[in-house]
């Protein structure tokens, strides 16, 4: 069930993802589209702009020019100084006009061809009317009569159609440029509706995606809390069931090491007696060596005096062994019966005593240990301490030679757990033992420091009992950092 859900929640993600991405993907594209359609646009203006401008001046030039010639006819006819004074206003009209298109139509090569053949037309038609206005005088009847043979209103002529042609061709460039603008506005709008019907599309898909997730989930949560109920029972039932068969096992424990003290007492006493009988024939044979060596034969002399004393020592060291480890499983047992107490403990004060009992041997080792402020927790003092004690000193014991220890204690909270980690640079422990320290009589590294292998797992015991956990993070030479994880607040009962 949990794999489903987990399945089914990735799948809703993917989904969800792709969908905003395509959503996303679709207004960048719309957006660089907006972007470019929109340089185009002004662009577009601008040539429209560039146009109308080319063609108003030449509608400006060829009707300065028309000015020019009329004043010009006037002065012809008979005309006085008026005239005169409008052929020269209407020629700096037309020549400026003039210099604005060949200034505009620097684009447009054709254009521009025809705009040089305006200004040299303009050039000899200015010279011809000047000489046609220097005879009149002279020949006034003969000019008035010539008017349709007159070279100035020839090159007139000329110009006026260069200028229409002109002025069409502008009108051309105009329409096309129209064209494209507003072929650029539709495509414009055509973009803008197809990104809005997509993200409207998106929208939608993913409306429905997220109402479909929704329901599943609705459902699910219906389905685990129906579970929940059903597995809560059977949570219970199991925790009885697991605490009673704790205590037999504690029971058993304690009824199997307590039985055994009495016939290893007894072999621990037989021992005794027995090396003190080995002492009065080794006091006996010396007597008897000293007298007549010759009575004391070679394998007698050598199992009084090496085999019996060996073998003595031997019993006497695995008795005591023995004894140890009896001692520690009762004392397990004593622990795992014991009724745990509730109470405000202060971190702080409880890490410096235990430091402070231990200075002396951290001074002796070359050691420092070092505490942080660490937080407070409701729980059993006496089994913290057991915890941390045995961490410390741990610590402590396993130092690397030749480094300089350092032994640190932090910790902090996280939502409702109290972490407090104690870490060294010492010796490290292999990745491969890191489960296997926490198991009773079991150990790891060089076996050079005294021990049975209880410590580990007796604390491994006792957070189990506080609703915590243990772990390790180390490496050989490396230093080790033990990690404890305990409930911020201990439930009564939750042992």
């Amino acid at each position: 069930m949990p794999e489903q859900s987990e399945q089914t929640q990735s799948r809703f993600t993917r989904r969800v993802l792709a969908l905003v991405a395509i959503g996303f993907l679709a207004l960048i594209a719309a957006g660089i589209a907006t972007a470019w359609l929109q340089t185009r646009n002004q662009d577009l203006s601008e040539w429209v702009e560039h146009t109308l401008g080319v063609q108003a001046r030449l509608s400006d030039f060829a009707s300065a020019n028309e000015r020019v010639e009329t004043a010009r006819r006037g002065v012809l006819l008979g005309g006085g100084p008026d005239f005169r004074k409008r052929m020269e206003i209407a020629s700096g009209e037309a020549g400026a006009a003039l210099g604005d298109i060949v200034r505009l139509t620097a684009d447009n090569p054709l254009q521009m061809r025809r705009a040089n053949e305006l200004r040299g037309l303009l050039v000899r038609q200015r010279e011809l009317q000047r000489r046609s206005i220097a005879t009149v005088n002279a020949r006034r009847s003969e000019a008035q009569g010539a008017f349709e043979d007159d070279p100035a209103v020839i090159v007139t002529r000329r110009v006026r159609d260069l200028s229409r042609t002109m002025i069409a061709e502008e009108r051309k460039l105009l329409a096309v440029r129209q064209v494209e603008q507003a072929n650029s506005l539709a495509v414009f709008y055509a973009i803008l509706a197809l990104t809005g019907a997509l993200v409207v599309l998106v929208a939608g898909i993913t409306l429905t995606v997220m109402l479909r997730y929704t329901r599943d989930l609705a459902a699910s949560r219906v389905e685990l809390r129906r579970l929940n109920q059903g597995l809560e029972a059977m949570v219970d039932a199991r925790t009885a069931e697991l605490q009673r068969a704790n205590q037999e096992i504690q029971r058993f424990a304690y009824i199997v090491s307590h039985d055994l003290r009495s016939p290893l007492v007894n072999v621990m006493g037989f021992t005794a007696e027995l090396d003190a009988a080995r002492k009065t024939v080794a006091g006996h044979l010396d007597a008897i060596e000293a007298e007549s060596p010759e009575l004391v034969e070679e394998p007698v002399r050598l199992a009084v005096r090496e085999d019996l004393p060996e073998a003595i020592g031997f019993i006497r060291t695995s008795t005591q062994k023995m004894d140890r480890l009896i001692n520690a499983i009762l004392r397990l047992s004593r622990e795992g019966r014991r009724t745990l107490a509730v109470e405000q403990v202060d971190l702080n004060g409880l890490v410096q005593s235990i430091i402070d009992s231990l200075q002396h041997r951290a001074t002796d080792a070359g050691a420092e240990i070092r505490a942080e402020a660490l937080p407070a927790i409701a729980s059993d003092r006496l089994a913290i301490e057991q915890i941390l004690s045995n961490l410390i000193e741990n610590a402590l014991k396993y130092l690397q030679p030749g480094r300089p220890g350092i032994i640190k204690v932090r910790g902090h909270v996280e939502h409702d757990r109290v972490f407090v980690e104690v870490i060294d640079n010492g010796r490290g422990i292999d990745p491969r033992d890191h489960e296997r320290i926490f198991d009773l009589f079991r150990r790891s590294g060089m076996q050079d420091q005294p021990g049975e292998g209880i410590g580990l797992a007796h604390v491994r015991a006792l957070a189990y009992r506080l609703g915590g956990l243990i772990e390790v993070r180390s490496e050989l030479d490396r230093g080790a950092t033990f990690r404890l994880s305990l409930p911020r607040v201990l439930k009564p009962g939750g042992e």
